[in-house]
């Protein structure tokens, strides 16, 4: 047999044993973070095993509570290239999904970020942002002058993004028009991280203990890629809103009577 052909069904086969393991012992975050990456390799190679999609995984979900099962929470943008389950090559159960227009992190985000970490308990939030984005185009454009009348509700929507636009054109003032873009995408994966660690302080204790880990990473659209970012600027980023006096303090919703 081929060596090549004998690797990749080895391969195979432990990505296989790996996946069914999970009914039976739930990921940690370096075990999660291991299938998001190792499932992302399999979609850019043409590979996908399209795991956990059985009449049985069905009938599986049915009957069992997600939070047994589900790896990784991922907040990323409602764009259509952005098949997040596909690209991850993930199945039903398998990750906790919140998708919105410039993956922004305003109320509902949160909230939906924090039921994926505390309830659902996945060990880890993958804050994803990706190229070509619309969202961060249209911000672009309007912090340049150069952009065009937004239906009512848009700009609410995307005015979480600006901070991020702006840091970027700081940041590379060599950068000219739609140059600063990539850099913006970029900004706006920090910038979401910020505002999710400002806005909920059970995010932040959950990093803090070492229940959850917080990753940023922009998915290539043209390619299939995920290129993942350092953990060391989430690290500096918490750090800043822990010094903030302006960040939220309380982590429970009041009770109503």
């Amino acid at each position: 047999m081929n060596r090549q052909l004998v690797v990749v069904l080895s391969t195979l086969l432990v990505s296989w044993l790996i996946f069914c393991d999970i009914a039976a012992a739930k990921p940690n975050a370096d075990e999660a973070l291991d299938l998001l990456k190792k499932g992302n390799e399999r979609f850019v190679s043409g590979m996908s095993m399209h795991p956990n999609t059985s009449s049985e995984r069905l009938i599986q979900a049915g009957k069992e509570n997600q939070g047994d099962h589900a790896y990784a929470t991922v907040i990323t943008c409602s764009d259509s290239r952005v098949p997040v389950e596909l690209l991850f090559d993930a199945g039903i159960m398998d990750t906790f999904v919140v998708r919105v227009a410039g993956n922004v992190v305003d109320t509902d985000e949160a909230g939906s970020i924090e039921y994926g970490l505390a309830h659902v308990k996945t060990p880890i939030l993958v804050v994803l942002g990706h190229t070509q984005c619309g969202a961060v185009t249209a911000v672009t454009h309007a912090v340049h002058g150069t952009g065009h009348a937004l239906e009512r509700n848009i700009p609410q929507l995307v005015d979480n993004i600006e901070p991020a636009v702006r840091a970027a054109m700081a940041a590379n003032p060599e950068m000219h028009g739609d140059e600063v873009i990539p850099a913006a995408i970029e900004a706006n994966v920090w910038q979401g991280i910020e505002d999710l660690f400002m806005m909920s302080p059970s995010t932040r204790d959950l990093v803090k203990n070492h229940t959850a880990r917080v990753i940023g990473a922009i998915y290539d659209v043209g390619t299939g890629k995920v290129n993942w970012l350092p953990e060391s600027k989430v690290e500096a980023i918490l750090a800043r809103v822990e010094a903030n006096p302006a960040r939220i303090m309380n982590a429970m919703a009041e009770e109503k009577h």
